[in-house]
């Protein structure tokens, strides 16, 4: 199984590349069943992954001007706190084993994996619905600030929570409610998620036993992902190709559910 976790890790930088979000929320999925990989550890590992792979693709954005760092800031700021505080305190809080009803035991793990499948199946329809018309329009710029900060600390819970990045939810946040065009929501995105992470990864990474060979491996792997979906987002429009992941992300989350509450 490992083979197909190097091959997905490889898609999970394309998607952020080309989407700006989307790929991160493979990864937890990749290191649990092709990997083996304890829930708890995955979401650490995630972060690094991710936030590494973000962090590289944002250069290339940076370079051409497609980044806006008042944006990067009023959404990443909300989102920092609200990780340092998941990570360090929310998460120790859930304990290993949540309840048990007759023959079925919820623990830390499948609540883990749950909130994960609940949280792709809402990606999914946020990839695959069409643009409609926009419910902000009569609120006020100060108003939409506010609101995107509200979204950032959502993000960062997310991130602190589930190891994910939270680009499918800041990519429509920063094209529906600010208004930012969608090359330059792509590369803020990729900005906060690398900043997000990767703070999240290191102000919690002394709680877990890393391997650092294993850990880099993917992350490397994922780095070229996520190089060759910024060259492709120069040739490729990513709102094509979004529902289509959408629906893939769909398919993972229902899957998630099966395999862990039926079987």
């Amino acid at each position: 199984m490992e083979i197909f976790g190097y091959i997905a890790s490889v898609f999970i930088g394309i998607s952020l590349g080309l989407l700006g979000g989307g790929g991160s929320i493979l990864t937890v999925p990749v290191l649990v069943y092709l990997f083996g990989i304890d829930v708890f550890l995955a979401t650490e590992y995630s972060l690094f992954i991710v936030g590494i792979s973000s962090l590289v693709g944002s250069f290339s954005y940076f370079k051409n001007g497609l980044v806006n760092i008042r944006t990067a800031l009023v959404f990443g700021i909300p989102s920092v706190i609200s990780i340092f505080l998941t990570r360090n305190f929310l998460l120790p809080l859930i304990p290993d084993q949540v309840f048990a009803v007759g023959g079925f035991l919820l623990t830390k793990n499948l609540l883990l994996l749950l909130i994960f499948a609940a949280l792709m199946i809402i990606a999914s329809y946020k990839m695959i619905q069409k643009k409609g018309d926009s419910n902000e329009k009569n609120i006020t710029s100060k108003n939409k600030t506010v609101l995107a900060a509200g979204q950032g600390s959502a993000v960062g819970i997310i991130t602190g929570l589930l190891g994910a990045g939270g680009g499918f939810l800041i990519i429509p946040a920063l094209v529906n409610l600010l208004k930012t065009p969608m090359k330059v929501a792509i590369g803020t995105s990729l900005v906060i998620v690398s900043f997000n992470s990767l703070i999240g990864f290191f102000s919690s990474m002394n709680s877990v036993d890393i391997n650092w060979n294993f850990l880099g491996t993917i992350s490397a792997i994922s780095i070229i992902g996520i190089l060759i979906g910024t060259e492709l987002s120069k040739k490729i429009d990513g709102k094509k190709l979004k529902p289509v992941f959408g629906y893939f992300i769909l398919i993972m989350g229902i899957y998630i559910i099966i395999k862990e509450v039926l079987f």
